[in-house]
């Protein structure tokens, strides 16, 4: 069975938002303001696994920048994911 892709990304919390789409003439229709999510799959050193992660185009850019260890850290910590 086929896992069910969350709606928010587990690093920085990003999920859609909502607003007007508006038209030439002004009307306004409600829509979404998804979030580019991407399922990404890195190697945890520190766990020795590889851990699949749910995360937006800024969570990439997050893990790169901050290392996905003490992204993994954080995470455990909070609980989002198990150890």
């Amino acid at each position: 069975m086929m896992a069910v892709m969350s709606k928010y990304c587990q690093v920085t919390g990003r999920h859609a938002g909502v607003g007007n789409s508006i038209s030439h003439s002004h009307r306004k229709t409600r829509r979404r303001f998804n979030v580019n999510l991407q399922r990404k799959t890195y190697w945890v050193p520190s766990l020795d696994r590889r851990v699949t992660l749910t995360v937006s185009a800024r969570g990439i850019k997050t893990i790169d920048r901050r290392g996905i260890n003490s992204v993994i850290a954080e995470l455990i910590r909070i609980g989002e994911i198990k150890p």
